[in-house]
């Protein structure tokens, strides 16, 4: 029994598809489901029940899954603490953004992290929260970026800066002759959210609680919400005369449409902002390259510290 069998299984256990589980682990297919096989008639129980369609742990296999994610956040841990001895800003750094704050933020604080740990190589990737947080526990990240409320046993938060919501309008849009725009001013107006899986729309729910998709008919009309797969989409469909949407500031540049093509407006709410954090695990030993990540994030954030 290997750590490799072991992150293959959980893995699969995860994805329930062993093409997406070998792409994830970054082997061929046959790989992955001889390492499975082998791992089973080791143990000579089955862990996966499997059919054409899709692949799930057996009850059994689920014990062992759960056990397995264990010691692989173990061995992290290991890792951890032998990498604690070394220079801090020398080892690589792994580090994860949601979707709605990787593009807009990663492009701004790299060089600045590059010039203050000019030694220390840096890999960066995006997801959803709950693909994060999950490659945070089995240590394939070190560090996440992620909007607040995130809680996680054993992981560390802190807050870094407030970000505010804007509505984008099209050029013309009626709500376009408002200084700033409130959520009953949404009414009656087709909002483009993103798509199921993303926290940003979660928080622009919570902000307009009665853009929830209803089959209610609301004074007559019936509220339709469409859903994008990122901030970008929503920009395109808004240029495309769609509807309008809420966005995060840094997420609402109309530098690439047309002069006055889209127009932004102040959203005023009492949930109408977001908190930007880091989350790393509590036993991550090299707090100066925590520090030196924090410092280069809040040093493109001026006025915004959390």
């Amino acid at each position: 029994m290997t750590l490799t069998e072991l992150r293959y299984i959980v893995t699969l256990a995860q994805e329930q598809h062993f093409g997406h589980a070998a792409e994830r682990c970054y082997v061929s297919q046959p790989t992955l489901s001889i390492a499975v096989k082998k791992l089973e008639e080791e143990l000579g129980v089955a862990l996966f029940e499997r059919s054409k369609t899709r692949v799930h742990p057996t009850p059994l296999g689920e014990k062992i899954v759960t056990q397995a994610q264990l010691v692989l956040e173990q061995a992290s841990a290991i890792k951890d603490i032998a990498n604690s001895g070394k220079d801090q800003l020398k080892n690589p750094l792994h580090v994860g953004a949601i979707f709605t704050i990787g593009p807009y933020l990663f492009p701004q604080f790299i060089p600045k992290l590059q010039d203050i740990a000019e030694d220390m190589p840096l890999f960066v990737e995006e997801g959803y929260t709950a693909t994060l947080r999950q490659r945070l526990r089995k240590g394939e990240l070190d560090v996440i970026i992620v909007a607040l409320p995130f809680t996680e046993a054993d992981v560390v938060t802190q807050a870094l800066y407030d970000e505010s919501f804007v509505v984008l309008l099209p050029q013309g849009h009626p709500l376009t002759d408002k200084k700033t725009i409130l959520p009953d001013d949404l009414d009656g107006n087709n909002v483009l959210l993103m798509g199921e899986g993303h926290c940003f729309r979660d928080q622009v729910l919570a902000a307009c609680p009665q853009l929830k998709p209803s089959l209610e008919k609301n004074a007559g009309r019936v509220r339709t919400a469409a859903e994008g797969s990122s901030l970008e989409t929503m920009r395109h469909m808004v240029a495309s005369g769609l509807g309008i949407t809420i966005l995060p500031q840094s997420a609402a540049s109309t530098d690439t449409y047309a002069p006055n093509q889209l127009v932004t407006r102040p959203f005023e709410g009492d949930d109408a902002v977001r908190t930007v954090a880091l989350a790393w695990r509590a036993s991550f030993p090299r707090h100066r390259a925590i520090d030196v990540l924090r410092e280069s994030i809040l040093s493109c954030q001026p006025g915004k510290q959390g």
